[in-house]
């Protein structure tokens, strides 16, 4: 069962490219998903968008574009974007809105600063999303999040191996961001063992690593 919104119960909007929103009152993160996806059923549009007004945030989905966009009104304002390439990611996305609004998201993909990134290269959109981490604990928490996504520890226990069992063309954004995360920390990357896939990259295993991994698993 969904735990209450305390204070409820909640005021969210929903829009359209049609001009018709519709405000909701709910009681908790289950009702709001439910009302939203009936919202989003019943209307064809290039763009919905979910406002929490009262705590000054947004989601956009963008099916058509195949993005999502997130907005926060902060001082400085702030917002991400993120390609989608599934259409079952929509309503996942406004779940996790719905449950811890614009940070709810955090950890659902590869957020960029920039919406024209978009539409670059993935090897410029990994770069662009590594070059968010200046801190060593952001990025290390980055390097889980990746590694949570499609990474084992090897028999051995001696190396984490990332994009397991993928080809290079496969995760190409997120292998470059990868790889600059790696020379950012410092950590050892070694050549895959023979018969490993092209595209996986294996990282001896150290303490920060282990701790941040385990976290994940």
């Amino acid at each position: 069962m969904a735990r209450p919104y305390h204070p409820g119960p909640k005021q969210f909007v929903f829009a359209a490219g049609d001009g018709n929103d519709q405000p909701v009152s709910v009681g908790d993160p289950q009702e709001a998903y439910e009302a939203f996806s009936a919202f989003f059923r019943a209307h064809e549009s290039d763009t919905y968008t979910i406002r929490d007004e009262a705590a000054g945030q947004r989601l956009v989905l963008m099916p058509r574009r195949g993005a999502l966009s997130r907005f926060e009104d902060a001082d400085p304002p702030r917002s991400e974007h993120l390609l989608v390439d599934r259409g079952n990611r929509y309503l996942p996305s406004a779940m996790l809105f719905f449950e811890n609004g614009y940070a709810g998201l955090d950890y659902f993909g590869q957020w960029l600063p920039d919406p024209a990134d978009l539409d670059a290269s993935p090897e410029t959109r990994g770069a662009a999303r590594a070059a968010m981490f200046a801190t060593e604990a952001a990025a290390i928490g980055e390097v889980g999040r990746i590694w949570a996504d499609s990474g084992i520890v090897d028999p051995t226990d001696q190396y984490h191996v990332f994009f397991e069992s993928q080809d290079v063309d496969d995760d190409r954004a997120e292998r470059a961001e990868l790889l600059q995360l790696i020379a950012f920390l410092g950590l050892e990357r070694v050549d895959a063992p023979a018969g490993a896939r092209g595209g996986e990259v294996w990282v001896r295993t150290e303490p920060r690593l282990d701790a941040e991994c385990a976290r994940w698993a």
